[in-house]
């Protein structure tokens, strides 16, 4: 059995096949997705649709939700979320789903609302954005797991006890993902978001995967 983790797909399906098809996703493999799944692409309704296909078919795949999944939940009730979302790209969500007044459905709503913060797999902490392990409990920290930025140095590695994190949310280069990867013995965290919807940025515009067994690094070019 293989295990990948993949972050950040924000909308873009097309790629997100593309990059499966590379991996030969089979239902052998275990698959962890670390959030924002919407937002900025073309298709996140698509998206959605296709992880929960995925899921019926009996592939093992998790999910987290990231800050996208939680503007979008919150904006119903939350006008400030309802204002940032759509500046971020929930209009272009709202695109994938043809709707008029800026709204989501209420059954993708629902999922999202029951996508955990965090996962765990032997040896590996999965987070959507980053973990402050100076807090009494680091995981019910909902604001860094979402929001961090700019946290590795502050981390606390014995609270890690050997684990190594893997996260999304900060877009990075191609480069410096290949460069933690090769540093996970110094700093037990790497990074899988490579800035898929950022094409215009230099070294990003990929979605990547990481086989956890190998340490073995995916990356597929936007394609849509």
């Amino acid at each position: 059995m293989r295990q990948f983790a993949i972050s950040d797909i924000h909308g873009h399906l097309d790629t997100f096949k593309a990059l499966l098809r590379q991996l030969a996703f089979s239902k052998r493999d275990e698959l962890f997705l670390l959030g924002d799944f919407i937002d900025r692409g073309p298709n996140s309704k698509g998206v959605i649709d296709y992880v929960k296909a995925l899921q019926a078919k009996g592939r093992r795949v998790h999910c987290l939700r990231g800050n996208h999944e939680q503007m979008c939940v919150e904006a119903p009730n939350n006008r400030d979320y309802w204002r940032m979302w759509l500046q971020h790209g929930g209009k272009e969500t709202c695109a994938s789903f043809a709707s008029q007044d800026y709204t989501v459905p209420e059954k993708y709503l629902s999922w999202m609302k029951e996508l955990p913060l965090h996962l765990e797999t032997e040896g590996y902490l999965f987070v959507h954005a980053g973990i402050d392990t100076r807090k009494s409990d680091p995981l019910a920290d909902q604001d860094s797991l979402l929001w961090a930025r700019n946290w590795t140095d502050k981390m606390d590695h014995d609270w890690l006890d050997g684990r190594i994190i893997v996260h999304g949310h900060t877009p990075t280069p191609v480069e410096d993902i290949q460069l933690s990867v090769h540093a996970v013995d110094h700093l037990p965290v790497i990074n899988v978001d490579a800035g898929c919807f950022a094409k215009k940025r230099s070294g990003m515009g990929y979605l990547c995967a990481l086989e956890l067994g190998s340490h073995a690094l995916t990356f597929q070019k936007n394609v849509g």
